[in-house]
């Protein structure tokens, strides 16, 4: 008597190649939406200005892609369970609206502005994680990326507030990662150190194009968006069985958060 052959795998369902990208309008955000969509993923891209997001989509569908816009704040719980509820079947979430304001001293700190970064990096990936679990689950292959920062691993002078907040995102990826495993959902951390973007440093210091020049001085080549997206596309687009739980990507001339080669 023939022995019944083996039952064939599933395969990744339709849900599994849907990816949702937060903080989509600029930078790594945005150069992690096109390279998702040229890897064939149907991109979700989510931030607060609608125009450049909506501007964004109509580039990846002439690219060949496909992108959908959808205004959103990551604070506003409201509007993220509204938006889970729009989008039920996804299978990549890329967590990576959030910012630094300011490097001021622990004595001379805005605890506006404190509050402001950990309510954007921390809550608000706390919030779209919340909502959009169930279905990254339902999909039987989903990835949770949180977009975090060296800042999240290591300390500096005049960095205090996004630090605590970058280390909170840290523990929040770490313990999420934790709490599911036995789900088919993957828990990924991207931890970028020293990035040039056309808005990070100039966000930071309320506009100042001088301030934020200096961050980058003498550096010849910091990482760019680029860089990043292609770093965490790898890591989304790895078999299901292999997570990589941490990735730390700077540039050459950077060995840790205080120690850079600038050629001045």
């Amino acid at each position: 008597m023939t022995a019944a052959a083996p039952a064939a795998s599933a395969g990744p369902s339709a849900a599994s190649r849907i990816a949702v990208v937060t903080g989509a309008s600029s930078g790594i955000g945005a150069a992690t939406a096109r390279q998702l969509a040229a890897a064939g993923y149907r991109v979700v891209l989510t931030a607060r200005r609608k125009d450049r997001i909506e501007a964004l989509a109509e580039e990846i569908a002439a690219a060949g892609g496909r992108a959908t816009a959808y205004a959103l704040d990551v604070t506003d719980r409201a509007a993220v369970d509204e938006f889970a509820t729009a989008f039920q079947k996804i299978g990549v979430l890329v967590n990576n609206a959030g910012g630094a304001l300011g490097a001021d001293p622990v004595a001379s700190g805005d605890p506006e502005q404190w509050r402001q970064m950990y309510e954007t990096n921390v809550i608000g990936t706390l919030n779209v994680t919340q909502a959009l679990l169930p279905a990254l689950t339902a999909s039987g292959d989903g990835t949770v990326v949180v977009v975090s920062s060296t800042a999240g691993h290591g300390t500096y002078e005049g960095g205090a507030g996004y630090v605590a907040a970058k280390h909170a995102e840290h523990v929040l990826a770490e313990t999420l990662r934790l709490e599911i495993v036995g789900t088919p959902v993957r828990v990924i951390e991207i931890a970028p150190g020293m990035v040039r973007t056309e808005e990070f440093a100039l966000t930071r210091f309320d506009g100042d194009a001088e301030k934020a020049a200096k961050v980058y001085a003498g550096v010849a080549e910091p990482l760019t968006a680029e860089d990043v997206a292609e770093t965490i596309t790898w890591t989304v687009t790895r078999p299901s069985h292999v997570n990589i739980d941490l990735l730390v990507v700077r540039p050459r001339a950077q060995a840790s958060n205080t120690k850079v080669h600038r050629e001045l």
